[in-house]
């Protein structure tokens, strides 16, 4: 693929990682694109997607950040795949060069959610608080989200801040990190607070 495909600018600060390409589409450039959500909001919206080499390609001297591409169209396929044409990728062989490459797009430029719907990506690294005997406790810090195909699950790695603030992971009795998987649902999640970083629950603390 012709270097001049890539922009000559520097990746915003807030990038998010919401796919990957998957293999060329078509003989013209066309690149299929496996969103990560099945929204894929994010990806039909960006004017501007940036790309990441996958680590086997990296080698000695490889930019690790990602380069952007100007998108020209993105439109759902089958299977939730998507398909998307980027300036300066003209043909099969252009495309092809790019499979495995991770996709980012700018947090800003995700579109607003709706009310009572959250990104995932907002709700990681959020504190997260249960139920003890003597009331609402942190009980840790939202690590993961998962989907179980009814509903998202939130993985909470249990733990506290020390006395610097930062986060501190309890382990068990063979030095693994605690978890616990809370559904993600109106019966356990009361409120969720993105800008204070805060999830309340019903969750007990001692399950």
């Amino acid at each position: 693929m012709a270097d001049s495909a890539f922009l000559d600018v520097a990746p915003p600060d807030d990038l998010v990682e919401v796919g990957r390409v998957a293999a060329a589409h078509g003989v013209r450039g066309w690149l299929k694109i496996q969103p990560y959500s099945p929204q894929a909001d994010a990806l039909l919206n960006a004017p501007t997607w940036w790309l990441k080499a996958p680590d086997p390609i990296l080698g000695t001297g490889a930019l690790l950040r990602p380069r952007g591409l100007s998108v020209r169209a993105c439109r759902r396929q089958a299977g939730q795949f998507l398909a998307a044409q980027a300036d300066g990728i003209t043909d099969r062989d252009a495309a092809e060069a790019l499979r495995g490459y991770t996709v980012w797009v700018p947090r800003a430029a995700f579109p607003s959610a709706g009310d009572d719907e959250y990104y995932w990506i907002d709700l990681i690294g959020c504190d997260f608080h249960g139920m003890g005997d003597d009331g609402p406790r942190r009980l840790g810090r939202v690590e993961q989200v998962l989907d179980n195909g009814a509903h998202a699950v939130l993985q909470v790695a249990l733990g506290e801040p020390d006395a610097d603030g930062v986060f501190q992971p309890l382990s068990d009795a063979r030095g693994r990190p605690r978890h616990v998987l809370v559904p993600f649902v109106a019966a356990h999640v009361q409120h969720v607070d993105i800008r204070a970083r805060r999830i309340d629950s019903d969750w007990p603390a001692d399950f």
